[in-house]
């Protein structure tokens, strides 16, 4: 960090302890995070808490749906969140975000110029990134013998019980849509429900739908084949070295998770110097080792060496990237694909 970054990021620290000590000194100021499960290295929260006297009350949500309606309960009181692309389109449509401060965000500078500006928030006035990856196929090198190249697989018989798909809408769908040569943000009904029959056909094949339990089902082996994210598929084969993970040949999603300010937020300025804290170099290389989840800090990157860099499911090729798609805000076609869910998850 140079001078200049070093000098702001003590200014920061100043504004924070100066407010503490206006307010009399009785009482810290708590900042309530709402993030996903496993999604940060606790022992930068500690961190954060010694270096500002800022309390961290961290929350975990398991969806970005979850998420809204922890947002639109009345009793909210979440400062800062961790929402995905497509969500953060539509927060900031509905006029929910607070404007970024990049005045108290220097260490946004780190972050790899591929990661910003991107279509769901243009200029990044509304959000920070924080992490990214695909979304891609798990699977077990010693229990699945046939070429793991297309989404198809998930529909071979042969591995009948030894399925697991990922429990959400956006993704499970998406998948199926790309696999039938659809767009993931497709706003043609017909699509969808060609998504929905083929997933339909496919649930006598699968052994549960799960969200982060998925991970611990393929590394011990219990499953043969899983729908994850690639940070989780890192984690995974590092722990199994018999797993390996793909993109498979029709394409995926790409995915960014950034940090946002509800306009709800009463502690805006503590919620800025955290997200300042977690763009630093060290500090994002670490987070980014702890959780395997690809970090957008090319600072970090640099840090972190070969072992990530080289990496393929940590960091994807170009020509991986090519063929996935960044999710978008379906506006009042999303009803299409809930009613689609829900008659997934009854049959």
């Amino acid at each position: 960090m140079n001078i200049a970054k070093k000098l702001v990021c003590l200014l920061l620290v100043l504004a924070l302890s100066l407010a503490f000590f206006a307010c009399g000194g009785s009482k810290k100021v708590t900042l309530n995070v709402l993030n996903w499960g496993d999604y940060i290295d606790p022992e930068l929260i500690t961190q954060f808490e010694e270096e500002t006297g800022v309390q961290v009350k961290y929350t975990t949500m398991t969806s970005n749906e979850e998420m809204l309606v922890k947002l639109s309960s009345p009793d909210n009181i979440y400062d800062l969140c961790f929402p995905s692309d497509y969500v953060i389109e539509k927060m900031i449509d509905e006029d929910l975000l607070y404007e970024i401060d990049t005045n108290n965000i220097p260490n946004m500078s780190n972050i790899d110029s591929r990661f910003l500006d991107l279509s769901f928030d243009p200029g990044n006035t509304y959000s920070v990134p924080y992490m990214w990856g695909t979304v891609g196929i798990l699977y077990n090198t010693t229990m699945v013998d046939d070429p793991v190249d297309s989404w198809t697989i998930l529909w071979n018989d042969k591995y009948s019980g030894e399925i697991l798909m990922y429990d959400s809408v956006r993704d499970t769908i998406g998948i199926t849509l790309k696999m039938l040569g659809y767009d993931i943000n497709t706003r043609n009904e017909a699509d969808v429900l060609a998504a929905q029959e083929a997933l339909i056909e496919q649930k006598p094949l699968v052994r549960a739908y799960l969200t982060d339990d998925i991970k611990m089902e393929l590394v011990n082996g219990s499953a043969a084949l899983g729908v994850v994210y690639s940070g989780d598929a890192v984690a995974c084969i590092a722990e199994n070295p018999d797993l390996a993970y793909v993109v498979p040949d029709e394409g995926s999603n790409v995915w960014f998770d950034n940090m946002i300010i509800p306009k709800t937020a009463e502690h805006k300025t503590e919620a800025e110097a955290f997200i300042n804290f977690l763009c630093d170099a060290e500090v994002a290389a670490q987070n980014s080792e702890y959780i395997g989840y690809s970090t957008p800090n090319a600072a970090a990157l640099e840090l972190m060496g070969s072992e990530y860099i080289d990496d393929p499911t940590y960091n994807p090729p170009q020509d991986v990237l090519d063929r996935c798609q960044v999710f978008h805000d379906l506006g009042d076609f999303l009803s299409v694909f809930t009613d689609a869910w829900t008659k997934i998850k009854a049959a």
